[in-house]
């Protein structure tokens, strides 16, 4: 089953984050990962979320995306990330 991932995500350093996604996008692409939305124009429609950036993703499941996640490859990236950014982050299973 697939997994998606939501990022809500602002960003403070541009050229930092630019390396992060430098670093980020082939290993995305090398565990089976494509995105699906990132950094569109959103608009709120109900409730009181204030999203800065969404970017979605697309694992082919919910084991892919926690070993990527927890892997070597994307804690050393995402500690740039950490350095310029900040985010909300959540999976949910698809159907």
């Amino acid at each position: 089953m697939s997994a998606y991932i939501i990022f809500d995500v602002e960003i403070y350093d541009m050229s930092l984050y630019q390396e992060f996604m430098n670093g980020v996008k082939p290993a995305l692409e090398a565990s089976g990962a494509k995105y699906l939305s990132r950094g569109g124009v959103l608009k709120v429609y109900e409730g009181d979320w204030e999203p800065r950036r969404i970017v979605i993703l697309e694992f082919p499941s919910v084991a892919a995306w926690e070993q990527f996640y927890e892997g070597p490859v994307y804690q050393g990236l995402k500690s740039i990330r950490d350095q310029c950014s900040s985010a909300r982050l959540v999976s949910v299973e698809g159907v």
